[in-house]
């Protein structure tokens, strides 16, 4: 093997060690930042980290200025290497662009995870860098940086929020007992872990959505409890305007969205989207929510959505948890016909994991 297969082999392995530390970081933002991307970014020199940032909260400074302003003597900037998992931006937002300030910086060199697929992005921040003379790789481990934030890329390449589905079930396949009223106690699947797991997998997702039955039945919060992160946005169909005042829902405490056929009503914190129409069609209702920023829906029932959307295949991921439990009647649980790319027992109850083959991104 010569000197310059070598070489590159070992520059392969380093920048693939650098991004994925850059990955670690990014993902300290999760449950923080959305709806912008988890981005980790770190200043190399002579192979060694001289400084580390994430982007820690929606609106405040992003990766690369945290990562170059941790450096203690600012002259090796001149002699050292940016490693960051996502372009960087290029256009005023929150914060100024990042671009800029790694040229401002002196920084010779750039490595980047992946270009950004949002439109005001896409290629213009590393066109930038290297119209300022300033060398950038791009591509190391792109498959991981775009996984990490597939829920961005979903937005921005597919115009529609990723759709996280979630439920719990018996061994012979109920969701629930049969109720008629919000006093009669819903069937106990869940256990004490699988609850937090359910609560973290609220927080890693920008809202929540549930049917009108769900909500007179259950009376939900829909916040994050026990876990850290932002609560997700509520977003609830109730067409007919069924849900009492009372309840939750209208506590004024979480920014909320009605989809309803009279809209007429001043709530705080609730915004009312008009859906006509029997039925509600996802893909009208998708729009609505894509339009408002909401980079991700997690839903959460009842069984009717649920399986409305796995049969209009408007759906990327899925969690089911199964108990050991039968009931033998009660509210049939919605069915997907896929092995689970992963499961594992939590203390009795099976947990299941799928990803829709059809929607899957291509790195």
């Amino acid at each position: 093997m010569d000197s310059t297969t070598t070489d590159n082999i070992r520059r392969k392995s380093e920048n693939e060690r650098f991004m994925f530390r850059c990955l670690q970081l990014a993902g300290y933002g999760n449950n923080f930042v959305a709806p912008n991307p988890m981005v980790g970014a770190l200043v190399v020199h002579n192979g060694q980290i001289i400084g580390e940032g994430f982007h820690q909260h929606y609106g405040d400074a992003h990766a690369e200025p945290n990562a170059i302003n941790a450096v203690e003597n600012p002259e090796l900037l001149r002699e050292s290497t940016l490693y960051v998992s996502l372009e960087p931006c290029s256009h005023y937002g929150k914060t100024p662009p990042c671009a800029d300030l790694i040229i401002r910086s002196g920084i010779p060199k750039v490595v980047v995870g992946t270009v950004d697929p949002n439109p005001k992005v896409a290629g213009r921040g590393i066109e930038i860098l290297r119209k300022a003379g300033i060398s950038v790789e791009v591509g190391i481990i792109e498959e991981h940086c775009r996984e990490l934030n597939k829920r961005f890329f979903t937005f921005h390449q597919c115009n529609r929020p990723y759709i996280f589905l979630k439920w719990a079930q018996t061994h012979d396949g109920f969701l629930d007992i049969l109720r008629s009223k919000p006093e009669e106690p819903p069937l106990q699947i869940s256990n004490r872990i699988t609850k937090l797991l359910t609560h973290k997998i609220r927080s890693e997702n920008q809202s929540i959505l549930v049917s009108t039955n769900t909500v007179l039945l259950d009376n939900p919060s829909l916040t994050v409890r026990n876990w850290g992160g932002k609560n997700p946005i509520r977003l609830a169909i109730d067409r007919k305007n069924r849900i009492p005042a009372h309840y939750h829902l209208f506590d004024g405490t979480v920014r909320t969205i009605i989809f309803s056929e009279s809209t007429n009503y001043n709530k705080t914190n609730v915004e009312y989207i008009s859906m006509d129409g029997e039925t509600i069609n996802l893909n009208k209702l998708l729009q609505k929510i894509y339009e408002r920023n909401i980079h991700s829906i997690l839903v959460e029932g009842g069984s009717k959505l649920l399986n409305s959307f796995i049969e209009s295949d408007l759906w990327d991921e899925a969690n089911v948890e199964v108990s050991p439990a039968k009931i033998s009647i009660g509210v049939p649980a919605p069915f997907i016909n896929l092995q689970p790319v992963s499961r594992q027992n939590i203390n009795g109850n099976e947990w299941m994991s799928f990803i829709n083959p059809t929607k899957k991104l291509n790195v």
